[in-house]
């Protein structure tokens, strides 16, 4: 099968999702430039007008931008508008990343976080004019607390990665404090690339653990390799293969008989919530993405929040301000003699944490562990459906994400790679690709608890017709896509020699 347009795609058609016609090929905005156009007007100034080098150091300022577009006010928004109408987003359809959890945010927490009274707080209102806005940070942390199991949560990390880096910085102030000068952590070799680069951004050197047949870490390995020179094993559970470390208990006291600490990259506590508590595994230390779990937007670099849970042994050296409560008052607490410091100006990603807020008290206790529930469910649908036309190298009951290869397409020359750009022609974004990295091929797909057995349906059914395609038209998938705007494009070249400045001499 082949198609120009996509109301040349059955499977668009059937679902009533086809169009033509209305979609524009935008120009660079260098090349609507028209001397003598302006995309404003305004009245003469009332003041001298000076200079900017008589105010400012020369060094500062910059030259004039040769080529600079000169365009007229509806050429520029009509051409951001038109570009932000190429872009896919979780509004527009199925968005099935692995682990980096593309879930529908619910518009009532957009509503809660442009209240007038939050949205408008400056971040510098003492204490006493900010007292919602400090009960909201202080609630939060203690319903993460009850969600995790851990007795006191950081709230200033800007995401994830941030999170980890705080977490890391906890265990080394503490092990240091105690006088222990450890100098290793323990990896596995399905983690997160951001776990050994925050590991080895506070000093650590970085020791890769196997994982076993079975697609978990294996305790065998755990127990050489933890020496006293480790000062931590950071674990995601579920991990990255969608697999429960269900080893956990031991591995916890493997680490902890040495003196080490426990850390859990919460990327996936989308199959945790309501159902288990990574304090009760034995964690010592774990980072929420709230941008994934609690439903906040996410993409595109920002925004994001990763708060980091801790016990008590920890506790001391958290950043500063924590939030305190005394009485029916709030306040923020710079008083911690052995903190690690200030992360964030101010408190963090505030937006972030009142969607998260919003999200959970929303859905309650009940409804976030039907969350939990909807999400594994989901993954594993997709799974079973699959299982057979795509290579399953842990065959598994997978919690919120499955992780497929394309060991049965490489056969036909066909890739996952070819697979990913095939599912745009049938509407779908492909899912996470090639990654974790001890799966050769690999396709992550995370469905979430977001999306209806009808979107699952019609995401399985283009799936199984690539896979067809890839047997009896190989060469379909090897130009993939065939309607979008650019076809394919060389990402290689792309990555490693950006045009970063247009230059009217050059195409």
């Amino acid at each position: 099968m082949s198609f120009e347009t996509s109301r040349d795609c059955p499977e668009l058609q059937r679902r009533g999702e086809s169009t033509s016609g209305l979609q524009f090929d935008e120009p660079l905005i260098f090349e609507r430039s028209r001397p003598g156009r302006h995309a404003y007007s305004l009245p003469s100034w009332d003041v001298p007008e000076v200079s900017p080098d008589t105010l400012i150091p020369s060094q500062l300022l910059r030259d004039g931008i040769p080529g600079f577009p000169e365009v007229s006010e509806p050429e520029v928004v009509r051409h951001f508008t038109r570009l932000s109408q190429w872009n896919f987003g979780i509004d527009v359809g199925f968005y099935p990343l692995g682990s980096c959890t593309m879930k529908y945010n619910p518009r009532v927490n957009e509503a809660a976080a442009r209240l007038a009274g939050f949205a408008n707080a400056h971040p510098c209102l003492p204490d006493e004019l900010c007292q919602g806005a400090l009960q909201l940070l202080y609630e939060i942390e203690q319903y993460l607390c009850e969600i995790s199991g851990m007795n006191r949560v950081i709230l200033q990390p800007a995401a994830g990665a941030h999170g980890e880096l705080t977490g890391m910085m906890l265990i080394r102030a503490y092990l240091e404090d105690r006088g222990e000068r450890r100098r290793k952590v323990l990896i596995p070799d399905s983690a997160h690339g951001t776990n050994p680069a925050s590991s080895s951004l506070c000093g650590y050197e970085v020791v890769q653990i196997a994982s076993n047949r079975h697609g978990c870490l294996d305790t065998d390995a755990v127990a050489r390799a933890m020496t006293p020179e480790v000062a931590a094993l950071m674990l995601t559970n579920p991990n990255t293969l969608g697999i429960f470390e269900e080893n956990i208990l031991e591995i916890a006291e493997i680490v902890h008989r040495q003196g080490g600490l426990l850390y859990c990259d919460g990327a996936n506590m989308n199959a945790l919530v309501g159902i288990a508590r990574p304090a009760d595994m034995g964690f010592d230390v774990i980072q929420f993405n709230l941008h994934k779990t609690f439903s906040t937007p996410h993409g595109g670099g920002g925004p994001g929040a990763g708060p980091v849970g801790i016990v008590d042994a920890l506790s001391p050296y958290r950043p500063v301000p924590t939030i305190e409560r005394n009485g029916d008052l709030y306040r923020r607490n710079y008083d911690l003699p052995k903190t690690i410091g200030k992360l964030r100006a101010f408190f963090g990603n505030f937006g972030v944490l009142l969607r998260a807020y919003s999200y959970i008290r929303t859905l309650g206790p009940e409804g976030l562990k039907h969350a939990t529930e909807v999400a594994v469910l989901n993954a594993n649908y997709i799974m079973h459906e699959l299982k057979g036309i795509y290579d399953l190298p842990y065959d598994r009951l997978c919690k919120h994400e499955c992780v497929f290869s394309d060991k049965n397409q490489a056969r036909h020359n066909v890739h996952a790679l070819e697979i990913a750009k095939r599912l745009i022609d049938y509407g779908f974004h492909p899912p996470t690709m090639y990654f974790p990295l001890i799966v050769k091929g690999a396709m992550m797909i995370e469905p979430t608890e977001t999306e209806s057995k009808e979107t699952l349906d019609h995401f399985i059914e283009a799936m199984k017709a690539i896979a067809q395609e890839a047997e009896e038209s190989p060469e379909l998938l090897h130009q993939a896509p065939h309607i979008t705007r650019v076809s394919k494009p060389d990402e290689t070249q792309a990555a490693r020699h950006p045009v970063l400045r247009w230059r009217p001499d050059r195409p």
